[in-house]
């Protein structure tokens, strides 16, 4: 259920400053150090951050997908990295329990995911597969009233500090995505481990690791869903998670052409503000045009998504234009700022590097393109 607009609008505008006089200023500090500071996290968690996209009767704030994207669109105007400190709690290390979990499974975990207690994320990449996510290796045998879990996830976001993991593993013989399986698993049972954190091109203050499961006795009461119902939950998880991060691509996005705007309207070069020369004009009106168009695909596919239509090629739209059209944003930017952008003190070379990681993860643009073509097809144009 919607909020009213006069509440909406006063978190719309509580996020806005927050990340204006709060999280802008420390974007240097957190890149130098790795790391988000503790009372910044804090304060998210009482702002009620890591619950949007969770249900009022579970402590969140139940957003819908148009305000959640709203809210993104706001958040991409810092360091992606603070919101990667709660997006797994919001999307993909949350929403297959709110879609397919059961009343016990929700009434145990999702307020504590909502409060921000715990910390979630979506484990389903292996050192060898990715894209090609029916093919997981991992595998989840039954054995009484456990199933016994065993396998390696690559590139897990927010694995350092997760508390609780979906798991997607192998539990039948049954070829590509029928054998596979979610689970809930948290991290202090035994056989879980967490390896050192990557060192990453971009993204800094948000952590991804290996995760290991050696021999995990996770109770047959942790499973989502029914067996072999793990990709579906993981397809319908990722559809909710592109529409987020294309939100939040835009933001960024709104950010570099906003930086771009200020700069060249004080940098002069031949004698005039650098604005007034149509070549830069030329960037930032590209830009700014591209920037439009992925807002309204985002809200637009939002809306709809509420209205519970079909978005499954909408939502891999957006996420690929939206990606793709912030890489070159921020490409635009260094250029418009010349020497500058190239250096640290600017910030632009930090996001330049930060927006890359945006066309891979949640399905790389290629995955995307295979979804949006078999989409078009299937409904015959």
């Amino acid at each position: 259920m919607a909020l009213d607009a006069e509440t909406f609008d006063a978190l719309i505008d509580h996020v806005r400053r927050f990340v204006a006089e709060r999280l802008r200023p420390l974007e240097s500090a957190v890149e130098a150090a790795d790391a988000i500071p503790a009372d910044v996290i804090d304060e998210m968690k009482a702002m009620g951050l890591f619950g949007l996209s969770i249900a009022e009767d579970y402590g969140g704030l139940g957003l819908t997908m148009l305000e959640e994207a709203k809210v993104a669109i706001e958040l991409g105007r810092t360091t992606p990295a603070f919101r990667s400190a709660f997006g797994t709690n919001v999307g993909i290390g949350s929403q297959g329990l709110v879609m397919a979990g059961t009343p016990e499974q929700k009434a145990a975990w999702l307020p504590r995911i909502a409060s921000g207690e715990i910390v979630t994320s979506f484990a389903l990449t292996e050192p060898d597969v990715g894209s090609d996510s029916g093919a997981v290796k991992a595998r989840a045998v039954r054995d009484g009233d456990v199933y016994r879990l065993s396998g390696t996830k690559r590139y897990i976001t927010n694995a350092d500090k997760a508390d609780l993991f979906t798991v997607m593993a192998r539990t039948s013989d049954e070829p590509g995505a029928r054998g596979v399986s979610a689970f809930l698993v948290p991290r202090d049972l035994p056989g879980v481990s967490v390896g050192e954190p990557e060192k990453k091109m971009g993204q800094k203050g948000a952590k991804v690791a290996d995760v290991n499961f050696d021999d995990v006795a996770v109770p047959s009461a942790n499973r989502l869903g029914a067996e072999g119902e793990g990709f579906k939950i993981a397809m319908r998880v990722l559809d909710r998670g592109r529409l987020h991060i294309s939100a939040v691509c835009v933001g960024v996005a709104e950010r570099l052409i906003a930086d771009c705007v200020a700069y060249t309207t004080e940098r002069k070069q031949f004698g005039k503000p650098i604005a007034e020369h149509q070549l830069i004009q030329g960037m930032i009106a590209d830009s700014k045009t591209e920037a439009l168009v992925a807002r309204a695909m985002v809200l637009e596919t939002a809306a709809a998504k509420d209205a519970g239509k079909d978005v499954v090629m909408e939502s891999a739209a957006a996420k690929y234009f939206a990606s793709e059209m912030v890489g070159r944003v921020a490409d635009r930017a260094v250029q418009i700022f010349g020497g500058a952008g190239y250096i640290e003190d600017y910030g632009i070379e930090r996001l330049y590097r930060d927006v890359r990681l945006f066309r891979i993860y949640e399905g790389t643009s290629q995955i995307q393109q295979i979804i949006i073509a078999r989409e078009t097809i299937r409904r015959g144009g």
